[in-house]
């Protein structure tokens, strides 16, 4: 009797964990490895998460203040996702499921479509070059190469300038990167300096005083650096000074119309002589004029 009952008890308690296996199985139909594995690649793909938001975060500190929001938010975009993208891929490889396929035809395709408009890139490329190093920006005054005026705009594909004469140049960006760029509001200050030719009867002292009170006398001219005004040459007709100061950027072409003036009444003032050009001409002796009579009498008879 006891070993029928053992036996009994055995059989049940082998039935009972037969069933509790096939439960087990239909709720779990995983091993453990293969869960392990499932929440390895969870928590590879949430860290890939966290990577790239706290990339997204950096960026938005160091690089946002520098975009236009426009231009920004497309960058910020492609790279939250592209992370993202890769880390997915890297992640589900363990599970034998394999996405690099896909990347490299996207990547293919990406270079496929980059030579067909490499133009566009390299456009687009600089465009987020100039917007992060700043070299010029809205309502700036500047020259590149051979083009002088204002700044109107500044896209992600090209740079448009209004010339003082008042036409729209469009420049490519890829362009504008490699060219020359003289900006000339950049720097707080700017110099104005001023060539004056004065006559040789006239007192230099008198005329550098007259100067050097102008400039000290307007409200727009800085006191440092100094303004200095010395004898630069002895010209054919007159002798050269040079008049050098510095004033706001800004003002810097309304200030130099206003000195030309005043330096003009200052001279006025003083007694100091602008000279005309002077040619002195010396004859030799011997030589005659003489004045054809036939063609006075020509002009005559045609008046």
């Amino acid at each position: 009797m006891v070993s029928e009952a053992n036996l009994t008890s055995t059989n049940i308690t082998t039935t009972l964990n037969t069933i509790l296996h096939e439960v087990t199985d239909a709720i779990f139909p995983w091993s453990y490895s293969e869960v392990l594995k499932i929440l390895g690649v969870a928590a590879a793909i949430a860290l890939t998460v966290v990577i790239a938001s706290g990339i997204k975060l950096i960026m938005r500190k160091l690089v946002s203040n520098r975009l236009p929001r426009h231009i920004y938010i497309p960058i910020e975009r492609f790279v939250f996702y592209g992370i993202i993208a890769i880390g997915v891929t890297a992640a589900l490889s363990p599970l034998g499921i394999d996405l690099t396929g896909l990347l490299v035809a996207g990547g293919v395709a990406g270079i496929v479509v980059g030579f067909a408009a490499q133009t566009v890139v390299a456009n687009a490329l600089s465009g987020i070059f100039l917007h992060i190093d700043r070299p010029l920006k809205l309502g700036d005054p500047v020259q590149v190469e051979n083009i002088s005026g204002h700044v109107i705009d500044i896209s992600i594909f090209s740079t448009r300038i209004k010339t003082w004469d008042g036409n729209i140049v469009r420049i490519p960006n890829d362009k504008l990167f490699s060219s020359l760029i003289t900006n000339y509001t950049a720097s707080v200050a700017r110099r104005i300096e001023f060539k004056i030719g004065i006559s040789y009867s006239s007192d230099i002292s008198k005329a550098k005083e007259a100067i050097l009170k102008v400039f000290n006398d307007h409200p727009i001219v800085l006191v440092n650096p100094p303004p200095e005004v010395f004898v630069e040459d002895f010209g054919d007709s007159a002798i050269v000074l040079a008049a050098r100061c510095w004033v706001p950027a800004q003002l810097w072409f309304a200030t130099k119309k206003q000195l030309l003036e005043l330096i003009k009444k200052a001279f006025d003032e003083v007694g100091v002589e602008i000279p005309f050009p002077q040619l002195d001409l010396h004859v030799k002796e011997g030589v005659k004029i003489v004045i054809k009579r036939e063609r006075q009498e020509g002009a005559q008879a045609i008046s």
